[in-house]
């Protein structure tokens, strides 16, 4: 893991000195962590509007954005500045935040009352300003929701510049009285879940000085994957649909206008257009300069794996300091699965990132990976360096339909046939797997002979001739024996949610710090999915464009697969599927083809711990070695020959 170098130990214990929020810390031998040393029920909260400098609303005036903030007291006293952590979020007003869908509120003056969730009650005390920021055309704030676009980036960055001294506030909506943020030391720290985390992926592309470090949880890397894979529409509404349903009713009339641009310039067809260049912060990975600590569930089906996996792999080829957690959970907040743990460690995180406290964090290893409910192991880099593209093949079996997967080329002529079910989906098809079915082609290992990891991001490529003008695919990884995982298709997506709270920080009238626990909600399966993937079969020559098939006439295309880390235990088989539509997740095409999959030209990808020959061993010891050089029948492997991106620090 590569990070920033400290100042010498004399500068150091001089920082410690200004920066510390408790003197019973000695500045000589460096604070380790700050303390809960200051009254949360004594510290200073306030409303400002900052100035974005944009006027997304067209009414000639530029959009001012509601920062709520709560700040110690004490330090403004004695003239010393502190650091931020900011959640910007379009859903204080609308939907709430958290597992109990916590709202902002107010008193009779408008000045803030509660801020949801903890990060006020827990860092606060501990020397911390926090600030709550109203995305623009949300809550308080004006200005229109452009779902991820320059409106809502620009809504958090504005902020940012404003606490570095380089932009300005007011102290109303309207008014001209200005606000000052003397009290910031400028040092900032975005953390968010879900859409909150997706706008601090986009201001940290944007460079911004003063954003030290964001921590985004299942975060969007890129809109159009939110909305599309490689093509296929993932979900029946559009971007207009989320404005629509987080803007103010104020905003809701105002920004027909930025509506109207949200349909238009997105069309259902899966066409990359303009928009989602805007929306997609993974090419301007080379411009972050805050460090990122990642949390993602590596089950989430609202924001998929590929969102950390192609992000994650950006930043390592930029130099970025990265960390990062995965988990077995759907799309939920760490706070809600490992409660205690994810507290000290961010603590631990701000603490170093934002105050500079040699604290040994950086030093520690790089991932921490969910195995089974509630245990955990870490790795020091992630991807392990051992993990490499590893070329897997699928082959005929004994049944059609039931195939083998091995490092060994499938005969030329070789093919299997299925046709688009949408009413089935990856369940279904892993459930059957050693069936005949019409609706996938499924190809197994033979039971491994010891466990074998998979970590990092997968491909399939796929050439299949379509009966139809139209064809959606989809590959899955399939584990294949009993187990017991997180329940992450059931409501709280692996977590059940109990009566008692803990508590985190002090509280106020208005503003508890006392949440209610949960715990793992487990399910015994005999199958798990671990990866997946889809495409529309009309981008084969152009990702960004989808054209029509020429029915019986052969296509090749190659899917990406979703970040994962699994371990296939010994005696369990490790599968490859490949279907039509996989209901539920995406929509199925407008015909329903037929697809003859040439396997001497179909291969998997697999970001294999150990490479071919950990593959070989695991599966019975085969002998069988990749050929220096080999291709698919024809078609060059896309990039077999090079290490998984991010498996080096």
């Amino acid at each position: 893991m590569k990070w920033r170098r400290f100042v010498p130990a004399a500068a150091a214990a001089l920082m410690a000195v200004v920066l510390t929020p408790t003197g019973a810390q000695s500045a000589a031998a460096g604070p380790k962590e700050s303390r809960p040393v200051h009254s949360y029920a004594d510290a200073i909260r306030e409303a400002v509007w900052v100035d974005t400098r944009l006027d997304a609303d067209g009414d000639g005036k530029t959009d001012r954005v509601a920062v709520d903030i709560v700040r110690p007291r004490e330090p403004a006293r004695q003239g010393r500045k502190v650091p931020v952590i900011m959640d910007a979020s379009p859903y204080y007003s609308c939907c709430g935040r958290g597992n109990e869908s916590q709202k902002k509120t107010y008193d009779a003056n408008g000045d803030p009352v509660r801020f949801p969730l903890y990060y006020d009650n827990y860092f606060v005390p501990r020397g911390y300003a926090f600030v709550a920021v109203d995305l623009a055309g949300t809550n308080r704030s004006d200005g229109c929701v452009d779902v991820g676009g320059r409106s809502d980036v620009q809504s958090a960055k504005a902020v940012v510049d404003w606490l570095n001294g380089r932009g300005k506030a007011y102290t109303s909506r309207t008014g001209g009285e200005r606000a000052k943020a003397g009290w910031s030391t400028g040092n900032t720290g975005m953390i968010g879940k879900s859409y909150d985390g997706t706008v601090a992926n986009g201001v940290a592309a944007t460079g911004v000085e003063g954003l030290k470090t964001i921590v985004p949880i299942g975060a969007i890397s890129s809109w159009y994957d939110y909305y599309f894979a490689q093509g296929a529409p993932l979900y029946d509404s559009g971007p207009d649909w989320l404005s629509d349903y987080v803007e103010s009713p104020e905003a809701r009339a105002r920004c027909q206008a930025v509506q109207q641009r949200l349909v238009d310039e997105a069309p259902r067809n899966g066409d990359f257009t303009r928009l989602w260049a805007e929306r997609d912060y993974v090419p301007d990975a080379d411009k972050v300069r805050a460090s990122v600590f990642v949390v993602h569930g590596m089950q989430d089906l609202n924001v998929r794996a590929k969102h950390f996996g192609q992000w994650w792999d950006a930043l390592a080829d930029a130099g970025v300091d990265r960390k990062i957690w995965l988990s077995q959970t759907g799309h939920v907040d760490p706070f809600d699965f490992r409660r205690g743990h994810w507290v000290k460690t961010l603590h631990r995180w701000f603490d170093h990132e934002l105050l500079g406290y040699d604290n040994g964090i950086d030093r520690e290893p790089m991932a921490d990976i969910e195995r089974a409910p509630d245990r955990w192991t870490t790795d020091k880099v992630w991807p392990p360096r051992s993990a490499g593209a590893t070329a897997l093949r699928p082959g005929k079996g004994s049944a059609p339909g039931v195939g083998t997967l091995s490092l060994k080329p499938a005969a030329p002529g070789a093919t299997e046939t299925f046709t688009d079910d949408p009413k089935l989906g990856e369940s279904d098809w892993a459930a059957r797997i050693d069936t005949s079915t019409p609706s996938k082609a499924g190809f197994t290992t033979k039971p491994l002979t010891r466990a074998l990891r998979l970590s990092g991001s997968s491909e399939v490529t796929v050439t299949a001739t379509p009966s139809t003008s139209t064809a959606h695919l989809s590959a899955v990884l399939v584990d294949l024996g009993p187990d017991t995982i997180r329940d992450y298709t059931a409501a709280g997506e692996g977590i059940t949610t109990l009566t008692d709270r803990t508590c985190w920080g002090p509280s106020t009238t208005g503003d508890s710090s006392c949440f209610k626990e949960t715990k793992a909600r487990t399910a015994n399966v005999d199958h798990t999915v671990f990866s997946r993937g889809w495409a529309d079969l009309g981008t084969y020559a152009d990702a960004d464009r989808g054209r029509p098939l020429t029915p019986g006439k052969r296509y090749t295309i190659t899917l990406d697969l979703h970040a994962s880390d699994h371990v296939v235990p010994a005696g369990h088989r490790l599968a490859l599927i490949v279907g039509g539509t996989d209901a539920g997740l995406i929509d199925p095409p407008s015909t329903t083809p037929t697809l003859r999959l040439d396997l001497s030209r179909t291969s998997a990808e697999l970001p294999v711990v150990g490479g071919a020959k950990e593959f070989a061993t695991a599966t019975a010891g085969s002998s069988y070695a990749t050929p220096s050089g080999a291709r698919l029948d024809g078609v060059a492997e896309p990039r077999s020959a090079r290490p998984i991106p991010g498996g080096t620090p």
